[in-house]
Formats: C-alpha cells, sequence, structure tokens
C-alpha cells in the first residue's frame, strides 16, 4: 500500500514538473504564432462580449500543456517498461489493459479533435469564423465515446451499472448508449465552465481528486495515480491560468479531460455520483439548456442576462476571483461528499 501511495504521488510531482517547466516555452510559441482567443461576436453574445473583451488575443490552446504532459510522463514510462520488460521501469509503469487504456487513448483522441477546433477558431475558420460545426464537434466526440464504450462492452464484459445504496444492476447493451451519453455530456459539461480564469481548472481538480480517492479504496491504483497525472498537470496549468490567465484551456484541454472524467466515473462504477462530485459542470450545462428552451418558448425571453452561470454572475456584478474561488469551494465540498457517499456505500 505504501508503495502504491509513493506511485501515485511521484505521477503527480512529475507531470506537475513537465508541465510547469515546459509552460512558459508554449505560451511564447502560441503568442508568436498568434494562436489567440477570439472573444463572440457582440450581436450573438453581447453581455459576455463586453465583460471580455479585454481578454482577445490571450493564448489558447493552454489544454495542450495538461494533456501533454500526462501523455509525455506516462508514455515514457510504459515506454521504457517495453524496452526492458524485466527492468525497474514495469513497476511504475500505470497503463494497463483493464484500467488506464481506455482513458489514455481516449484523452489524446479528444485533445487532437480539441486542438483542430481550436485552430480553426482562432484563425477565423468555419461557420462564422468559430471553428467546427456543432454538430461535427457532437458527432467527433460521440465517436470517440462510443469507441469507448464498445471496449468496456465486448471487450471488458462490463453491463452494470452501481447505483449508490441499491447495488449494482446489470442493464445489457443500454450500456453502450448510456456509456455514450455520460462520456460526451461531461465533455460538453466541462468545457461550458471554461470561461472564466482558473474556473474550469480548479474545478476539475477536485473532481479527478475525489474520483482518484475512490479509485484507490477500490484498489484501481493504476487509475488513482493517472487521476493524480492530471491533477499534477492541471496545478501546473493554474499557476499560469489564474487571474489574469496566461493563457486558456481551450477545447483541446476542456474537452480531452472532461472526456477522461467522463470515462473514469465509468471505470470505477460510479457514474450516479458524477451528478455530485461535477455538481459545477451540471449547473453550468444546465443554465446554457435552461437559456436557450427559454429564449425557444418565450420569443426570445431569458432567464439569465448570459450563459453560463458565470456570465450571468459577472453581469450582476460578482468580480471573477469571487465567482471562481466560490465555484471551487462548491467543487471540493461535492468532491469530498462524492468520496463520503463512496465510503458509506461500501
Amino acid at each position: 500500500m505504501t508503495w502504491e501511495i509513493v506511485r501515485i504521488i511521484t505521477f503527480a510531482f512529475l507531470c506537475f514538473m513537465v508541465a510547469f517547466i515546459s509552460t512558459p516555452g508554449i505560451i511564447k510559441l502560441l503568442r508568436r504564432y498568434k494562436l489567440g482567443k477570439n472573444i463572440r461576436d457582440a450581436a450573438s453574445a453581447p453581455v459576455m462580449n463586453k465583460l471580455h473583451a479585454h481578454k482577445a488575443g490571450t493564448p489558447n490552446m493552454g489544454g495542450v500543456v495538461i494533456w501533454g504532459a500526462v501523455v509525455l510522463v506516462v508514455g515514457l514510462v510504459w515506454l521504457l517498461c517495453q524496452l526492458d520488460p524485466n527492468g525497474v521501469w514495469c513497476s511504475w509503469n500505470i497503463l494497463s489493459r483493464t484500467q488506464t487504456y481506455v482513458p489514455f487513448g481516449a484523452m489524446i483522441a479528444a485533445a487532437l479533435i480539441g486542438l483542430l477546433d481550436d485552430y480553426l477558431n482562432v484563425r477565423g475558420l468555419g461557420p462564422r469564423g468559430g471553428g467546427l460545426r456543432k454538430r461535427y464537434r457532437i458527432l467527433a466526440y460521440t465517436a470517440v465515446a462510443a469507441m469507448c464504450a464498445w471496449w468496456f462492452y465486448a471487450k471488458l464484459d462490463w453491463d452494470v451499472v452501481h447505483i449508490p445504496f441499491a447495488g449494482n444492476y446489470e442493464i445489457s447493451w443500454l450500456y453502450i448508449p448510456f456509456f455514450i451519453f455520460i462520456i460526451v455530456a461531461t465533455s460538453f459539461s466541462v468545457n461550458e465552465t471554461d470561461g472564466l480564469d482558473g474556473l474550469a481548472g480548479g474545478t476539475l481538480m477536485a473532481a479527478f481528486g475525489a474520483y482518484a480517492a475512490i479509485a484507490f479504496m477500490q484498489g484501481r491504483t493504476d487509475l488513482a495515480a493517472f487521476c493524480a497525472a492530471i491533477i499534477g498537470a492541471l496545478l501546473a496549468f493554474l499557476w499560469h491560468n489564474i487571474t489574469p490567465a496566461a493563457f486558456f484551456m481551450g477545447d483541446t484541454g476542456a474537452m480531452a479531460l472532461g472526456t477522461v472524467l467522463g470515462i473514469v466515473a465509468m471505470l470505477t462504477n460510479q457514474p450516479l455520483l458524477l451528478p455530485i462530485i461535477g455538481l459545477p459542470f451540471v449547473i453550468e450545462s444546465g443554465s446554457v439548456i435552461v437559456q436557450m428552451i427559454s429564449k425557444k418558448l418565450r420569443n426570445g425571453k431569458k432567464v439569465f442576462r448570459s450563459s453560463p452561470l458565470h456570465h450571468h454572475l459577472e453581469a450582476l456584478g460578482w468580480g471573477e476571483p469571487k465567482i471562481v474561488m466560490r465555484f471551487w469551494v462548491v467543487s471540493f465540498i461535492f468532491s469530498a461528499l462524492g468520496i463520503l457517499i463512496h465510503t458509506i456505500d461500501k
């Protein structure tokens, strides 16, 4: 047990160091090639445009720092293990068929889709200069989720969903659409949260911390170490992303980490704890859905001054650091609640 704790902390530390050291160079690279944030036009989002006009041009695609560090550290250890199967590196390797192959591969796939979308966005390409069409984005991430769902169902023989305090229930082939829904909903919800300096990074850190603890209690130490690696990289990212942000996460970070978070929830068989552990993501995406329905059914009338919720709070006069810190507080409280429920449920 002590060795597993050492391994988990080591991966968090190594990913933090790699991300922290590489970040200044990546920011300079993003600035050199003018890969900066485009703010939504004033006609479609007047409130957000007014509040965030000063952020136009801030480097985007900062999520590369997070997933890049994780891929480098985890991938390098795996490679060294393959080169020397009997060597010490194999005791450090955390890539395993039943725990981390799927989240590792899905993170890379989702990150690359997001990277393409970010690039098109900053170059003003795509419909109204906004990157990939939303329907294409949904299709792309659904395809990633579907491949992961197939792996779970066909390769890992997984068709069980745990309901807290009620037990496990087999849902047969329905597991596949359920899996896809969880992954797509989580990834897009996390992406909606990526709108203020430090907001997505801090809330994701709390959520991954909760699932790392749950995975550890279940004996899934490879998965716990993988979550810890992401937390370490997130900490380095946040060093440069808190107000005033030196760069933004972008879709390449938010969509990739949202995808991984959903998969981790499925791997621990605790997807129904996700709305608790990830409550800020639920609130953010929920506010967008409510706003859309209200505008369609009430002749354009809005419930919020702007959506997601964090923009509404800005419009009410809340300062950005105040909003972010309070979202972080909520995240850590409900992440702790999720751990508590899992512990009692055992």
